[in-house]
């Protein structure tokens, strides 16, 4: 099944970010190589895809997962948990309709 995991990014979370990208990034990478990512990518703090120096604000991932307690350990093991990017996750069943 399909999972909506909603993170919220804590206040100036720009520079924790960047030292978390590479590992974070390389998750991602993993699901969509499995075929199991449907997508990914942050919430930008201001109204622009290069939010510069204001950043962003959270993050969206829709990925693919045996149940929802592994689409929530899976969201628990995120790189951008550990360096204090996410203020709070929401993992929630997602089902796809359209496309």
């Amino acid at each position: 099944m399909w999972y909506a995991i909603i993170s919220q990014d804590v206040e100036n979370s720009l520079p924790l970010r960047k030292t978390a990208r590479a590992a974070h990034i390389a998750r991602l990478t993993a699901l969509k190589d499995e075929g199991r990512l449907l997508i990914a990518g942050p919430h930008p703090a201001i109204d622009s895809e290069e939010p510069g120096e204001a950043g962003f604000s959270g993050s969206l991932v829709v990925a693919e997962f045996p149940s929802l307690a592994d689409a929530q350990s899976w969201a628990d093991d995120d790189p951008y948990m550990s360096a204090g990017v996410y203020a709070s996750v929401t993992v929630k069943p997602y089902k796809l309709v359209l496309p």
